[in-house]
């Protein structure tokens, strides 16, 4: 269906991440993985340069790639490098994998009015990476936080829109 699309982010770890998007109006599932890696079936003890990331798929008439951004920068820190909460290391970095020209114009757009807004104590450190290939984690991560309620999470909503 073309109004079904897809968008993959990184913002530390990636069962709060799912949380709070899987609830989204537009989005019609998510998966948590890993992207971004140097390795091959990459799995949760060996996953070397990927990230813990977050395959979003979602319904262009209901929502937009920069509204999917918007929240992104809402519901984590943007500004630390390789951190979340109590997360740390490159596997916890804020990351948005872009399919084409048209989404990484999008994702600039989106990261100077988060700059622009002052809400955060620091300039946006997100990086802005090709499309890589993304391994679904272990199914003990997918939807972990709605199986495990009392699970940690550093993510919540922290502002209002950005757009």
């Amino acid at each position: 269906m073309e109004n079904i699309k897809k968008a993959y982010i990184a913002g530390g770890c990636f069962w709060g991440m799912e949380d709070l998007f899987r609830v989204r109006p537009g989005v019609v599932n998510t998966e948590v993985g890993y992207i971004g890696g140097e390795n091959t079936n990459p799995t949760y003890e060996n996953h070397p340069g990927h990230a813990e990331g977050l395959e979003i798929t979602y319904d262009t008439r209901q929502t937009s790639y920069k509204e999917l951004l918007d929240y992104f920068f809402r519901v984590h820190d943007p500004t630390t490098v390789d951190r979340q909460g109590n997360d740390r290391g490159s596997s916890y970095r804020s990351a948005i994998f872009l399919h084409d020209e048209e989404e990484r114009q999008t994702a600039e757009e989106v990261i100077e009015i988060v700059n622009n807004s002052g809400r955060w104590n620091g300039r946006v450190v997100t990086q802005l990476e090709p499309m890589a290939e993304f391994w679904p984690a272990e199914g003990y991560h997918q939807d972990y936080l709605v199986k495990n309620p009392n699970g940690y999470t550093c993510h919540f909503e922290r502002f209002g829109t950005f757009l």
